[in-house]
């Protein structure tokens, strides 16, 4: 990933540099005569090598390597400004959701005695998003070098910049870490969007595919974390339908799959559709079979399955399948048991190690329930 302005892969015509800096621009054409010929033979080496490859420093100090974005980043959740806001007297500038929780300013120690939004600053943050985290349609031989605009006179865009991708969800994680969920989910919703148009272009593409389905499995996250079930078991089945018309090839594509199955399950679970959590815990366990007959060699996905081995015998029991459960429980164990890792697996070891004892107390509750019950 390059640490270039991503506008600058837009620029062409203007030798790469970021077309938010005009007024150098205007600087190149008043330059004298004795200058021209060596910018005219730079002028033809940056052709040669392309827009993308030339330094271009961004006036608003992005940094795609480093993700650093100057006075566009709250100091809170290190993510880029989400509703910005400033506290008063000192009026210093953060997310409102992550100065909501401070009495007193994070950066001066100052008492904040209110919170007033800045609008200015967010239309400067969303400028930024539009403008140097995306790249601009692609226009047809008919009218390229002309920006496509919709009846408002607005830029439409097409084609998906990994670059942006990649800067919206690593905002959106920041985000969400700090429990600054509505600017997770507001970046992940862009990201989304983006990749939604152009999968309208080429609709087979598995990568995009991929992409999406992750994405939404995130906006699942969100909205399971503020508490909206329903949008998040829409998200997550929106998830599993993009990523099963994928090949099984792919093991993150097949754990992403198994999960946004198994999330939708533990939703309706808690809802009391015991019957729903079940089918959708038996997709995911579906799933993971299939993933270890054809990765024999995948310790990962032997935990996985096991993991929803127990997902489903915990459903059986609640539904007063009590012999189908204890199958169900014992099989986990008996692929746990094979399960050999090395030293070098320790964290896959740990995780064995408590579904395993998760699986045995199940078993074992099992045994003093039947030991205790009358003949």
């Amino acid at each position: 990933m390059s640490s270039l302005c991503p506008f600058a892969k837009g620029a062409i015509g203007v030798g790469g540099v970021c077309p938010m800096k005009s007024s150098e621009k205007n600087k190149e054409s008043n330059n004298n005569n004795t200058n021209k010929e060596g910018k005219e033979e730079k002028h033809v080496e940056e052709q040669k090598i392309g827009p993308a490859t030339i330094p271009a420093k961004c006036p608003y100090g992005y940094d795609s390597e480093t993700f650093k974005l100057g006075p566009l980043s709250c100091m809170i959740c290190q993510a880029l400004l989400y509703d910005s806001s400033k506290c008063m007297p000192c009026a210093h500038k953060f997310c409102k959701v992550c100065i909501s929780r401070f009495r007193d300013c994070p950066l001066c120690g100052a008492d904040i005695e209110k919170i007033e939004p800045d609008t200015d600053l967010q239309a400067t943050v969303d400028q930024f998003i539009d403008g140097h985290a995306r790249i601009k349609r692609t226009q047809s031989s008919s009218d390229k070098g002309e920006e496509t605009v919709d009846a408002q006179g607005k830029v439409i865009y097409e084609d998906v910049s990994m670059e942006r991708g990649a800067f919206l969800v690593q905002q959106a994680m920041r985000a969400f870490r700090s429990r600054n969920i509505e600017s997770a989910k507001s970046r992940l919703g862009l990201c989304a969007e983006d990749i939604r148009e152009q999968l309208k272009v080429t609709e087979d593409s598995e990568e995009l595919c991929s992409q999406l389905g992750a994405v939404l499995g995130m906006l699942g996250d969100c909205c399971r974390s503020m508490g909206d079930a329903d949008s998040a078991i829409k998200y997550y089945e929106e998830s599993a339908e993009f990523l099963s018309k994928l090949p099984k090839k792919d093991l993150e594509v097949v754990h992403t799959l198994s999960v946004s199955l198994n999330k939708v399950g533990d939703l309706q679970y808690y809802a009391g559709d015991l019957q729903s959590a079940r089918n959708y815990y038996a997709r995911s366990l579906e799933v993971r079979r299939q993933a270890v007959k054809e990765h024999l060699n995948a310790s990962s996905q032997v935990i996985d399955l096991a993991t929803s081995l127990a997902k489903v015998a915990d459903v059986d029991r609640n539904l007063g399948e009590e012999n189908t459960a204890i199958d169900g429980f014992k099989e986990a164990v008996e692929c746990l048991e094979s399960l050999k890792l090395d030293s070098s697996e320790a964290a896959l070891e740990k995780k064995r190690r408590s579904v395993l004892d998760f699986l045995q107390n199940q078993l074992t509750e099992n045994s003093s329930h039947v030991s205790s019950s009358p003949a």
